[in-house]
């Protein structure tokens, strides 16, 4: 019998398959609000993805906001030259393409303006409701839903 240790010693852990985590993708304010949670999703699916799915850039230039992410989004707005982008994100360095000084400063720009809001996600990850829940991610909407109410009452106070 093999003894489990750390992560493993969660039941219905998998860390190769992350079939049993939640993802959801938020949106927040300048100042660190949340603003908007999506549906959640099973942890397998990728946030691009999910925001495909969701037509979150699509809504975003339809209410004429634009976005701040990491770079974990890169490719999600695929808009011509023309277009304004809907989604900002970093760039990414390849294994035989380094960054150049240009690319360095505007990732650096980009996490100094985005390092306000992180305290936002932060306050969402720290409820212990989206770790203990293992369940069905159609039920755990509305859960997931309730949470800014409570962070941003919470934060007000």
């Amino acid at each position: 019998m093999r003894r489990r240790t750390g992560s493993e010693s969660r039941k219905n852990y998998s860390g190769r398959h992350k079939r049993h985590g939640l993802l959801v993708i938020a949106l927040t304010g300048d100042k660190g609000r949340l603003v908007w949670v999506s549906a959640v999703r099973p942890g397998r699916t990728s946030e691009i993805t999910a925001c495909r799915h969701d037509k979150l850039t699509a809504r975003l230039r339809k209410a004429g906001l634009g976005a701040i992410a990491d770079l974990g989004f890169v490719g999600l707005d695929d808009s011509g030259p023309d277009a304004d982008p809907a989604v900002i994100t970093g760039c990414k360095a390849a294994r035989n393409r380094p960054l150049t000084r240009g690319q360095r400063l505007s990732n650096k720009a980009l996490a100094a303006v985005r390092a306000p809001v992180e305290p936002g996600f932060a306050h969402l990850k720290n409820r212990r409701v989206l770790g203990k829940v293992r369940t069905d991610p159609k039920w755990a909407t509305a859960r997931v839903r309730a949470l800014p109410v409570l962070t941003n009452r919470e934060v007000t106070r």
